[in-house]
């Protein structure tokens, strides 16, 4: 079996320089999906965490950005009942509906560009969606 090397031609640093792969290599098929499984759920680890902390990002925000999602919107998850704008939990909007709508304003809503990054309405829009069961 020839050794592995991380030269820049190598895919994802595990290969042998010549186009082959560890899951093209010819290793055993039980050692290439237990690999796999590996790095599949080391992944899965890192995805959760960072959609936790996306979240409380995202539910801090709804309650204290200026002005604050909640005082219009009515949301479970964040404990608002406004009373102006769309009751989030019966619409259902998806990320990329609260992204535009934070973006650019909508109605009575205000922009938010100009007064949160980019991350944070990232952040916020992703909130929304999952807590109001729009997106899982």
């Amino acid at each position: 079996m020839k050794a592995f090397n991380n030269s820049k031609h190598c895919e994802a640093g595990i290969g042998n320089g010549k186009g082959l792969t560890f899951f093209s290599a010819p290793w055993p098929a039980r050692l290439r999906v237990s690999f796999a499984l590996a790095i599949a759920l080391a992944c899965q680890g890192a995805f959760a965490a960072d959609d936790a902390e996306k979240m409380a990002l995202g539910k801090k925000l709804f309650t204290t950005a200026v002005p604050a999602c909640a005082v219009c919107h009515t949301l479970k998850d964040a404990g608002s009942k406004g009373t102006v704008g769309p009751i989030l939990d019966e619409l259902k909007p998806d990320s990329a509906r609260v992204s535009k709508a934070l973006y650019d304003g909508l109605g009575a809503m205000p922009s938010f560009k100009a007064s949160l990054s980019a991350a944070e309405i990232d952040a916020l829009a992703h909130y929304v969606s999952k807590a109001s069961g729009a997106e899982k």
